[in-house]
This record gives C-alpha cells, structure tokens and sequence, in this order.
C-alpha cells in the first residue's frame, strides 16, 4: 500500500488526511488517472473510524444495511489499493505552503517534504488526542495494558478488563467486551452516565459490574498493571481490584492545529469551502468532516460525495484541459 517518498517529484494531488473521505478522494483520484499522496497522522488508516469505534456497526452507508466500521475501512482501503498510491502513516502535516500556481510544498513533523500540483484536505476533525489518565507513571503502561483506542476485541478475550469513563465509548466497549472478557468493570466519577438512554439500560441489565460514583487513583504494577486502587469520588474509600487491562474512555481533544495557520477561511473550525470543494486559496480543496458551507452535513455519506467533487475539481485545476466529469465508472476498464 505504502510507495517510497519520491523526494521532489511534483505529484498531480496531495490528500492530507486518511479518514474515509481522504481514503476515497485517493481512489477518485487514481481513476482520474492523477498520481495520489496520501498522508494520515494515525498508525493506520480509517481516522475515528478506526482509531475510535472499529467494532461498530454503521447503518447510514448506501449499499450496506449495516457495516461495521473496520469493514467499512478495509473495503475502502482495497478500493483504494486499486491505484497504488503513496501512502504516508504516522506523520503529522505541520506547513502548507504554495510556491506558485499549481505547485504546493507540504512539510511533515517526520521531515518529510512532498510537493504537489493541488491539495486536498480531508483532515476530519483535525488531530485529535485522548484525554489521558492522570496519575503518576501511567504513560508507561501505555505501550502494555493501558489503553486508549480499542482495535481487536478479541485480545481480550478471558481478561479481566477495567473501563473507565462515562460516554457513549465507555459503555459501548463495555457492552460489546462482556460476551469475551472473563469480567468487565466499568467505573465512572459521576452517579449517572453520560450515554444514550438505551445503552445504558442495556448496561444495567448486563452482566457488567457497573461501580459509581469512583475514580481510579492509583496503578499497581511493574511492566504491566496488575492491580488498580479505586476511590468513592463522595467517601473516599477505597477498595482495590485485580486487572489484566485498562481501557480510558474520557473522551477526545481535537484541534485544526496547524491548518489554521495556513491562510485558508476558517469558520466554527471549519474549512469554508465553495460549490466546487475549492477553499479560499486557488488550488486548495477540502472534503468531508472539516468543511463548512451552507447546509452542510457531518455524515460519512456526505463526505464520499464532497471528495469525487473535490477531485474532480482539482483535476482540472491541474489540467485546465481536463474534463470535470470523468463519465460514468461502469464504461472504464478497471
């Protein structure tokens, strides 16, 4: 999936951000026959999709009456994979900066430096970041047992699993580990949880144990964390419970970062884009969650058709020659 950084070389499009907007605007663009960088901040592709909820079904998607949110990802990322496109994981786009018509320089927090014609962002949210655990040494369990993002259910399977938080996430995770883990508890700070109503009926008549008003205060353990001290928010006593994992689901900071700096219209932080997916900035369009535009919509349906529009509106930006309508898929040669 992932092609050599070719230094210099000027590619026809740079997408920033590998959420499913930016992974379909890198499909788009290779069957405009465009070559595509792709560049995502995350380990993996998919954005919140992946990172936050992969077990997850989703209804809303036309042509699926339900697709789990890893499903819906792995389809894209072979849809996409028909093209062979450059793929950069795990770096953070810190500049945007145009040279001159129809050649932008883009720098990463890596070091890395691409450089193409036209620029598409599909940054989702922007970055976002977990709201982490604050309590001395728990950075270093971290990379163990200690977790933020849930990717595969199955790890936890016959583990007796800790959740803290008090969301959706929280008590979905909680939900779905029950049927695999050996014991899930879930713990939150206030008496009432902050899910839908129906989650948490769900909840309170499963077989979690459910522990409020408490908060973790303590980690026990070398490598791994082995033991967890909890407090009642209102008594302050304590009680400690054995663990195989951790899960913290306090929920998510996001920031545009730097894109908010580059020059681009920005509202409600939003990117204001036109009819055309085509920002402030001559060259520059935008897909998906991060744009704003009268009437717009924050739905994954939504976002697959703003980036078929965002490319082909770039394809002629590039090649002023270029059809803007590609014609229809069922005619090509795939």
């Amino acid at each position: 999936m992932t092609a050599q950084s070719t230094g210099a070389e000027i590619r026809d499009l740079i997408i920033i951000g590998g959420g499913p907007a930016g992974i379909f605007a890198a499909f788009y663009g290779g069957m405009r026959q465009a070559s595509v960088t792709l560049i995502e901040s995350m380990p993996q592709l998919g954005g919140q999709l992946a990172a936050l909820y992969p077990e997850k079904y989703i209804y809303d998607v036309a042509g699926f009456p339900k697709v789990t949110a890893q499903e819906l990802v792995n389809n894209l990322v072979q849809q996409m994979n028909h093209f062979n496109p450059e793929v950069q994981l795990e770096e953070k786009v810190v500049s945007l900066e145009k040279k001159e018509e129809r050649h932008f320089i883009v720098k990463t927090d890596k070091g890395g430096e691409y450089h193409g014609k036209a620029v598409i962002i599909t940054a989702g949210v922007g970055a976002f970041e977990p709201r982490r655990l604050e309590l001395p040494g728990a950075e270093r369990f971290e990379k163990t047992n200690l977790h933020y993002f849930v990717s595969d259910l199955s790890k936890f399977a016959g583990r007796k699993v800790l959740i803290s938080g008090g969301g959706d996430s929280a008590v979905d995770w909680a939900l779905m580990l029950e049927p695999i883990a050996e014991q899930v508890t879930l713990i939150h700070r206030r008496d009432k949880f902050r899910a839908h109503e129906h989650s948490v009926e769900n909840l309170l008549a499963s077989k979690v144990n459910v522990i409020t008003p408490t908060e973790i205060t303590e980690l026990h353990g070398e490598d791994t964390i082995t033991k967890v001290t909890l407090a009642h928010v209102k008594t302050k006593e304590t009680q400690e419970i054995e663990v195989d994992d951790v899960i913290v689901n306090f929920g998510f900071v996001s920031t545009l970062g730097p894109i908010a700096e580059w020059g681009i219209e920005i509202e409600s932080n939003s990117i204001v884009v036109d009819s055309r997916q085509e920002t402030n900035i001559p060259g520059i369009f935008a897909a998906g969650d991060i744009t704003t535009y009268p009437g717009k919509l924050k739905l994954i349906a939504v976002g697959f058709g703003e980036a078929p529009t965002a490319v082909n509106n770039a394809k002629v930006y590039v090649d002023p020659d270029a059809k803007l309508s590609p014609g229809h898929s069922s005619n090509m040669k795939l």
